[in-house]
């Protein structure tokens, strides 16, 4: 497959995986453009990895997390007009997409690394062992990400919605 072939069947997939990694659809292609330029260059050792598309993902993880640093990049806080364009401003009809705003307006205030691993676990429905591979780290630092994240988002929720695992 050439890499304009690829680019032409993958491309959407790409930016909605950056969107996710990223919650924001601006910066996420800007991301998959410079990733992008970089796989073309590469691209004939690339085409021939079992899973590319996993590569350019791995990509997509490791230019937002390294984005922050670059100086041309500022860091906009996250915020209701920050998302707008990317989440409704106004509530749904349904009860069941308020809930649903209200859990991707927190995910979207985690910490980068936190966001990257909910990403990667619920979006892309990745193992431990895989997302530690793609980040670079060790499992037991992804479990770390995984339970501070979750623990964010639990304690930012309203106690009717915490599910305790408990029987009744």
């Amino acid at each position: 497959m050439t890499f304009e072939e690829f680019v032409s069947s993958r491309l959407g997939n790409l930016v909605r995986y950056a969107t996710v990694v990223t919650w924001d659809p601006h910066l996420a292609e800007d991301i998959t453009q410079n990733v992008l330029v970089r796989a073309q260059a590469r691209w004939a050792r690339i085409s021939r990895m079992d899973a590319p598309e996993l590569y350019l993902k791995r990509m997509v993880v490791n230019e937002f997390l390294s984005w922050r640093r670059r100086r041309s990049a500022q860091s906009i806080p996250v915020t209701a007009e920050t998302l707008d364009g990317f989440l409704p401003a106004a509530p749904d009809r349904n009860a069941e997409h308020d809930d649903r705003d209200a859990m991707l307006r927190l995910i979207a205030a985690l910490p980068p690394r936190q966001r990257a691993v909910i990403a990667l676990r619920f979006y892309e429905d990745l193992g431990v062992e895989q997302i530690a591979e793609m980040l670079g780290c060790r499992a037991v630092t992804v479990r770390t990400h995984l339970m501070r994240a979750l623990a964010n988002l639990q304690s930012a929720l309203p106690p009717a919605l915490v599910s305790t695992g408990e029987q009744s």
